[in-house]
C-alpha cells in the first residue's frame, strides 16, 4: 500500500514537470572570506578541496553562466553569488560576469543576487552594482554591541563600522541591498532594539536567520581547547557540543515576538521581515518565499568554485554531491531521485510530533540543518528551536487571520494598522 511518503507534493510536481527552474547558489570564491565570524558555517568547506584557496577561474565562469541559462527553461534567471565572500574576487571578476551574461543571455532577462559581509565595498563597487542593478544582501547582526560579538576579521578586529561604511556607499549609490541578520545568543532579548537598529540602515526588507551549531574543539595536551577556533560539526559526532553562539529557542521565540507585536502595529507594507512574510503566505496557503518554511524543499542547490553541485548550501557534504556543472547535466541533476529525495525528506523525516501540531502547516518542521533533537517519544527530527517556532506562531495567529481576511477582501494587510 503506498503511503504519503511515497508521494511528491503538487508543489515538486509542477517543479519537475513543468519548465526547467531551479535556484543555484554560486560560490565562485568557495569558502573563502576576508572575515572569522564565530558561527560561520562554510568556512570550515576548505577543507573538502585541500585547504587551498578556492577561486574560480573566468574560463570556468564563462562556461558556467553559458550553462546556467541554457538550462534554464523560463524567461527569467537570477544568478545568486555567494561565499565565503565574494567580493574578495575583485570587480573585474564581475565585470566579466556580467559581460557573459548578456553575451549568452539569447533573449532572457538576467538578475543577479549578491550576498556580502559588506566590509570590501568602495565607491567602485556601489556604482557597479547600482549600474548593475545588482540586489545585494548585507550581513549585520544589529548594533555593535551585538554585531561584533560575532562578526570580526582574522585579526579578531571588531567589523561593525566598516559594514555601516560599506552600507553609506551603496545608499548614497543608489544601489538596492537587504539586510540580513543572524538571530544567536547575542541577540537574546534585544529583538525590537536591534530591529529598530535595522530599520534604520536604508532597507525596507530584514531576513533574518537563527543560528543554532555543534561543534569539536580542537585538543591540547589531550583536552578539548577552548581558546581555539572550533569546528562546526554535525550534532551526531563524538564530542559535540552546543556552540556558545547558539541562539536558545525561547530567547528565538521571544525575539521574533518582540518584533512581531510592533511591526504589526506600525510597519506592515512598510518593513518587510521573512518570518512575517513566509507565515502570512503559509496561513493564506500559498509557497512562502524562504524553503526553510515549505513542506518539502531541492529547489535550492549550491555551486562550488570547481563546479561541484551539492544539494543544500547547508549539507556542502561528500554524501550531498550531486555531480559537476562542467561534467554533468544541470537539469539532471536537479531532478536526479537523490536531490528528489533530499526535498522530500523534509516532509517524510519529521516526528509524528510535529504531523500532530497545530502549526505544522506554518513551520512544516523548519530547516532540516536544525533538525537534530529528540522527542519526549524518543523520535529523532525534532527541530532544536521548535519551543521558539511555536511561541511566534501562537503569537502572531490572530493578527495573521485579519491580514488573512483583508486580502481575501482584496484589501490591503497594512490595513490592519487601523483596526
Amino acid at each position: 500500500m503506498r503511503t504519503i511518503k511515497d508521494t511528491i507534493t503538487l508543489q515538486d510536481a509542477e517543479r519537475l514537470t513543468g519548465p526547467a527552474a531551479f535556484n543555484l547558489m554560486l560560490k565562485p570564491a568557495g569558502s573563502l572570506c576576508n572575515l572569522d565570524c564565530s558561527y560561520c558555517y562554510y568556512l570550515d568547506k576548505s577543507e573538502i578541496y585541500g585547504g587551498l584557496e578556492p577561486r574560480m577561474t573566468i574560463p570556468e565562469l564563462e562556461r558556467y553562466v553559458k550553462t546556467y541559462i541554457e538550462s534554464c527553461g523560463i524567461e527569467d534567471v537570477t544568478f545568486n553569488w555567494h561565499g565565503g565572500e565574494p567580493l574578495v574576487l575583485g570587480l573585474d571578476f564581475y565585470r566579466k560576469a556580467v559581460e557573459f551574461e548578456k553575451r549568452y543571455a539569447g533573449g532572457k532577462r538576467i538578475h543577479n543576487t549578491l550576498q556580502t559581509n559588506g566590509t570590501l565595498i568602495t565607491p567602485g563597487w556601489a556604482d557597479f552594482f547600482a549600474g548593475e542593478q545588482f540586489l545585494l544582501g548585507v550581513s549585520m547582526d544589529g548594533p555593535a554591541e551585538v554585531h561584533d560579538r560575532y562578526r570580526r576579521d582574522k585579526g579578531g578586529r571588531p567589523t561593525h563600522a566598516k559594514v555601516i561604511d560599506g552600507i553609506r556607499l551603496l545608499y548614497a549609490a543608489g544601489a538596492q541591498y537587504n539586510i540580513m541578520a543572524t538571530i544567536n545568543s547575542a541577540s537574546e532579548g534585544k529583538g525590537l532594539q536591534v530591529y529598530q537598529f535595522l530599520k534604520g540602515l536604508g532597507s525596507d526588507y530584514i531576513q533574518f536567520s537563527p543560528v543554532v551549531e555543534h561543534v569539536v574543539y580542537p585538543l591540547r595536551n589531550g583536552k578539548p581547547d577552548k581558546h581555539a577556533r572550533p569546528h562546526i560539526v554535525d550534532p551526531s559526532v563524538d564530542g559535540a557540543v552546543l556552540a556558545p553562539w547558539s541562539v536558545s529557542p525561547i530567547g528565538f521565540g521571544k525575539f521574533m515576538c518582540d518584533i512581531f507585536d510592533y511591526w504589526v502595529h506600525h510597519d506592515v507594507g512598510r518593513t518587510f521581515v521573512n518570518f512575517f512574510d513566509c507565515t502570512l503566505a503559509n496561513w493564506c496557503g500559498v509557497m512562502p518565499g524562504t524553503c526553510s518554511f515549505a513542506q518539502t524543499c531541492g529547489g535550492n542547490a549550491v555551486v562550488e568554485h570547481n563546479g561541484d553541485v551539492y544539494c543544500c548550501d547547508h549539507f556542502v557534504y561528500p554524501k550531498y554531491l550531486l555531480g559537476n556543472i562542467y561534467r554533468d547535466d544541470l537539469g539532471a541533476m536537479m531532478q536526479s531521485p537523490v536531490q528528489v529525495k533530499f526535498g522530500i525528506d523534509k516532509r517524510n523525516s519529521l516526528p509524528r510530533k510535529c504531523l500532530r501540531c497545530e502549526v505544522w502547516s506554518l513551520c512544516h518542521g523548519g530547516c532540516p540543518k536544525h533538525r537534530f533533537n529528540v522527542t519526549d517519544s524518543g523520535q529523532t527530527g525534532l527541530n532544536a528551536l521548535c519551543e521558539g517556532y511555536y511561541m511566534f506562531f501562537i503569537r502572531s495567529s490572530d493578527a495573521m487571520k485579519r491580514m488573512k481576511a483583508l486580502l481575501e477582501e482584496g484589501k490591503a494587510p497594512a490595513l490592519i494598522m487601523m483596526q
